[in-house]
């Protein structure tokens, strides 16, 4: 295993009374992180009678808490390049004095849809749809936006399924296969459809086009300077924790194609990248080791 981040020694050769104070400590930290306790919310329960089922790719592909953070963070990243949703987040949310609320719901509706019931999942896909029946506006230029739009809910969904998908293979699976690719983008089509989106990427190859298509509609302004500079400096939750969340950030940003890092000027050195990639492997590794 990857020594543990900070340590000179593999997690799983520490003595057993530490190891097992150690997980312990490390689970709460990122079940407190992802859950909402005074809303009394609990980590979701895995059931085999949701939209998916134990053998989807969604299952593995998403029970991974880092690749999943990388990949969230990566897929907001290219998101908010489009200015109707970025406009979207600016008139109609909370997140300049929510941040962590706002990625506590999105990780809880990925959780609840993967891994929730079918009754849950049909339920959170419900009241995300009734939220953006209500958010409409005004870009500054002029033009009106809906956050119902088919179009921008296709863009959403395939930020984030790509960066999901693309962190778990580089942290995870690097040498899963096309056919699984393709079975993931074809899964998660079933929750994009659900919410309205369209079109509707269902391969690796068609989620590419469908960036590439979009890329002529993408802004980066102060608004996005500003939107994206509260997500990736968020203060972080205690000082120990500062070096983690600044490395998450930059494994992050080197998710992003070449394109878009130079858009908000997050470009990763060259000579940089390998150590970024071994310490997100190593916060991956102990994380993995934690919740085994």
């Amino acid at each position: 295993m990857m020594p543990f981040p900070g340590a000179g020694i593999a997690p799983d050769r520490l003595p057993g009374l530490l190891a097992r104070r150690m997980k312990q400590a490390i689970v709460a930290e990122v079940v407190d992180t992802f859950n909402d306790r005074s809303r009394g919310e609990r980590p979701v329960t895995r059931r085999p009678d949701g939209l998916f089922g134990p053998r989807a790719v969604a299952w593995r592909v998403h029970g991974d808490v880092t690749t999943m953070m990388l990949g969230g963070i990566a897929g907001l990243l290219l998101q908010m390049l489009h200015p109707a949703v970025l406009a979207g987040v600016w008139d109609h949310s909370r997140f300049r004095s929510d941040m962590q609320g706002r990625l506590r719901r999105t990780a809880r509706f990925i959780a609840l849809t993967t891994y929730g019931g079918r009754e849950e999942a049909e339920a959170v896909i419900a009241r995300v749809r009734a939220i953006h029946e209500q958010v409409s506006g005004i870009l500054p230029d002029g033009t009106p936006y809906a956050a119902k739009d088919p179009a921008l809910l296709a863009w959403v969904h395939v930020t984030e399924v790509t960066h999901f998908l693309d962190a778990w293979r580089r942290y995870a699976e690097p040498s899963m296969s096309g056919a699984d690719q393709d079975r993931y983008f074809d899964e998660m089509a079933q929750i994009a459809c659900l919410l309205g989106a369209d079109p509707v990427p269902r391969s690796r190859a068609m989620a590419h086009r469908l960036i590439q298509d979009m890329r002529p509609q993408l802004r980066y302004d102060r608004r996005t300077y500003d939107v994206a500079r509260l997500l990736l400096r968020q203060p972080p939750q205690n000082r120990l924790a500062k070096p983690i969340q600044t490395l998450t950030m930059q494994a992050a940003a080197d998710l992003l194609p070449a394109w878009a890092q130079h858009m908000h000027s997050l470009t990763v050195p060259m000579l940089g990248r390998p150590l970024i990639r071994v310490g997100a492997l190593g916060l991956a590794t102990t994380l993995r080791w934690a919740f085994r």
